[in-house]
């Protein structure tokens, strides 16, 4: 079983603080940490989320991998994770357990398109 999911190319993802009552309740840690959200369009929703339940239901921890903003790698678990169709193609809501200091949270969404990220996600 893969242990993680990758985004193989784009940009570095935007993490949004969460605002939900039941996904604030999915950082209950001793850690100075956010739980954020991210959108990442990709070819594969529904498997890359059936590789997140796969791992929680045998008890194990799955993370995102990508390239922050100076283009070093850089990792976060996976809290919980969605696929939703949009006309634009799939888009893969991943919710995160983010340490405050390594990584700049979008304050406010720009009113763009969010469906149209750009990223490509790894099998």
């Amino acid at each position: 079983m893969e242990d993680k999911i990758t985004i193989i190319e784009g940009p570095t993802p935007i993490f949004e603080p969460v605002q939900d009552g039941w996904a604030l309740g999915l950082n209950e840690t001793h850690n100075y940490s956010i739980t954020a959200l991210t959108r990442l369009r990709t070819f594969n929703g529904p498997a890359l989320v059936e590789r997140c339940y796969s791992r929680w239901k045998h008890k194990q921890p799955i993370t995102l991998h990508y390239k922050d903003e100076l283009g070093l790698e850089a990792s976060a678990p996976i809290l919980a994770a969605r696929s939703v169709e949009t006309d634009d193609g799939q888009v893969l809501l991943l919710w995160l357990h983010i340490q405050r200091d390594e990584i700049d949270i979008e304050d406010e969404i720009d009113g763009e398109d969010d469906s149209d990220t750009g990223y490509d996600l790894f099998q």
